[in-house]
């Protein structure tokens, strides 16, 4: 689980991650088994990062939904420390991540975030 701070709990926060309209820096990378978004800014440094899951009923039945999350859940906590403060990340699944390892899904994971923070450092 992930501390309460560094969860993304409202939809509004959803939407301004995916959708903008507040002024952050954003940039999406995405894999094969998965799609990151990420908004960065200079308004809330001191705000550590947070993070949101986004898996829909493409992926699988509601089981395998929350088994998704709560593997991409592990994975992102070791790589919170790589995300800028203020920042926030939505990790949204696609339907391959169902029947991926939790080594690929890792390594999609890397990639995916390596761009996005790439491209947001810009």
């Amino acid at each position: 689980m992930l501390p309460r701070h560094h969860r993304l709990t409202h939809p509004a926060d959803y939407r301004a991650v995916l959708r903008g309209g507040d002024g952050r820096r954003r940039h999406r990378a995405g894999t094969d088994l998965l799609v990151v978004h990420l908004a960065s800014g200079d308004h809330l440094p001191t705000r550590p990062p947070r993070v949101g899951f986004v898996v829909s009923k493409a992926v699988g039945s509601s089981v395998v939904r929350h088994r998704v999350v709560r593997r991409l859940r592990h994975l992102v906590r070791p790589r919170l420390e790589r995300l800028p403060d203020g920042c926030d990340l939505v990790v949204r699944a696609q339907p391959a991540a169902a029947a991926a390892s939790s080594v690929s899904l890792g390594a999609a994971l890397d990639r995916a975030l390596d761009r996005a923070l790439t491209g947001v450092s810009r």
